[in-house]
């Protein structure tokens, strides 16, 4: 075995100057900026065709039915066809549908060209029959899937290193503008991989490249087309105050509030899954018209629509914001507990991502608390989203980073609140995680073993 100039096991580790200066790396640049046009292209093509067909089964086709508007109980009937398409998409297609995501957000190896249809089969069926899960991991599957078939189209045998930079670089490209920014899309994508060492420089570049490109491709066929970037955003963010020591106890509680909420949700989604798992059909359609009844008992107790409940909550952060004061404490305690019980039953059967249910019942939970006194309205939602975002990702600068820039420049104002509740709810976390087991049945030390420890 060659010996590093340590005196260590294994070859030196290669200068990351040398391949940032080579011709090789030039044309991976290039690559990635060719390969960044479609795959960019095509997320937004699969962004668009869900934000069509969404209000398209929810609202057009019970009116062409003959109902007057949408019914009560349309959610039963919406979900268990959901659950049907995503059961038999995950049973008998390659690849089973993707990404478990009750396993937590975690980037996985390239998918293949054959387990493409039904990774988009069954993020399709999800997010368009209201399963409380998001776009995020699907688009990274698909982007770094699409790329890296893009790049065996040219080359027949590429190498190893090489098709794992380029299917990264469709990743980040895929999901450039979905948070907001391509920027926060990079650090999601650096921190959850575990992304670091000698060579991030030379892995990061592509990325970043490719990202850029996939924004200004959302920009330009959002505009070109009308139907907007598809991107996280708040239009209507009230002025935040200054932080105050009141708000700072409100830091620890809703950090530590976030941990015990996601220790919850994932053990409940983990122990569901393995029964979901031994009748993957059957159980999905009675996944399904669970979350449905959450949505119309939530609906008929509050006479707030369903679809509070109902989806990822990408789109509903900006309107429920804006609409808070309409919300009553009774009503955004029972949004709580129904998006979140709602969030962890889709964990354990559909396909999709968990970033956008965990900012919106984050959100819900942090309004909830700025009805008690010492905490604003603005400090309450930017530390919830952040404190459950760091619960149920594990990842808290990208944490920090959803909560403040997503609403602009009052994030300045409160991103030491947000920064105390990501610290406190990400430590709590670890300490409430069991740690992991190895065959052999010995309790492993953390960070033990191949791999980042699963949400």
């Amino acid at each position: 075995m060659p010996v590093g100039t340590d005196g260590s096991g294994g070859s030196p580790p290669p200068d990351p100057r040398t391949l940032l200066r080579s011709r090789a790396y030039l044309v991976l640049l290039l690559i990635a900026a060719l390969i960044g046009l479609p795959v960019s292209a095509a997320a937004f093509g699969f962004l668009a065709l869900v934000g069509e067909v969404q209000p398209l089964i929810y609202s057009d086709l019970p009116k062409s039915l003959g109902f007057g508007g949408t019914p009560s109980w349309w959610p039963l009937p919406l979900l268990a066809v959901g659950g049907l398409l995503v059961g038999l998409t995950v049973r008998y297609l390659p690849g089973h549908g993707g990404h478990e995501p009750s396993a937590g957000f975690q980037p996985g190896g390239v998918p293949t060209p054959v387990e493409l249809p039904g990774i988009f089969l069954a993020a399709l069926a999800t997010l368009c029959f209201a399963a409380v899960l998001g776009p995020e991991a699907p688009l990274l599957a698909l982007g770094s899937g699409l790329a890296a078939g893009a790049v065996r189209l040219v080359r027949r045998d590429p190498p190893e290193q090489m098709s794992a930079v380029l299917g990264a670089t469709g990743s980040f490209a895929a999901v450039s503008s979905l948070l907001g920014s391509p920027l926060l899309g990079a650090f999601l994508l650096m921190e959850a991989s575990g992304l670091g060492g000698v060579m991030m420089t030379a892995v990061l570049v592509p990325g970043l490249l490719a990202s850029g490109i996939g924004a200004l491709v959302f920009v330009g066929l959002g505009s070109w087309t009308g139907l907007g970037t598809y991107s996280l955003v708040l239009r209507d963010v009230p002025e935040a105050v200054r932080p105050t020591a009141a708000e700072f106890g409100w830091a620890l509680l809703i950090g530590l509030s976030a941990a015990l909420v996601a220790a919850g949700i994932r053990w409940l989604a983990v122990r569901l899954r393995t029964r979901v798992e031994r009748r993957r059909v059957a159980a999905t359609i009675v996944i399904g018209l669970v979350v449905a009844g959450l949505a119309i008992g939530y609906a008929e107790a509050t006479d707030k629509p369903a679809t509070d409940v109902l989806y990822s909550g990408q789109t509903a952060l900006d309107p429920f914001l804006t609409h808070s004061a309409t919300y009553s404490v009774g009503a955004l305690a029972l949004l709580v507990l129904c998006k979140g019980l709602a969030y962890c039953v889709s964990l354990s059967a559909f396909r999709g991502g968990p970033i956008f249910p965990a900012m919106f019942v984050g959100a819900a939970g942090g309004i909830l608390c700025s009805h008690l006194p010492g905490l604003s309205l603005v400090a309450g939602f930017a530390m919830g989203i952040g404190a459950m975002s760091a619960a149920m990702l594990r990842l808290p600068l990208v944490s920090v980073l959803l909560a403040t820039l997503l609403i602009g420049l009052e994030g300045v104002t409160v991103m030491p609140l947000v920064i105390v509740a990501v610290v406190v709810s990400y430590v709590a976390t670890a300490r409430l995680t069991p740690e992991p087991v190895s065959k052999a049945g010995h309790r492993r030390a953390p960070g033990a073993g191949a791999g980042r420890p699963q949400v």
